[in-house]
């Protein structure tokens, strides 16, 4: 009988342990896990071209809606 209780004791020890490691091995891997980029890196003036393409586009719809009248109720 006092064999069996220190093989449960043993057993639980050892399942304790394993999942303390796999935990540890778990905060470990998200920890070293590096931030992932966009990749692509927008320069300021490529926001400036995009930027200045809308308003143009903008400006054109705005022209067009002035040109052709707009028919209410």
């Amino acid at each position: 009988m006092a064999r069996e209780s220190l093989w449960q004791v043993s057993l639980e020890r050892r399942l304790m342990m394993g999942l303390v490691g796999l935990v540890l091995v778990w905060f470990s891997g998200c920890a070293g896990e590096q931030p992932k980029s966009s990749g692509a890196t927008v320069t300021p003036e490529q926001v400036r071209s995009h930027a200045d393409k809308a308003f143009d586009k903008l400006k054109q719809e705005e022209q067009h809606r002035t040109v052709t009248p707009a028919t209410g109720p």
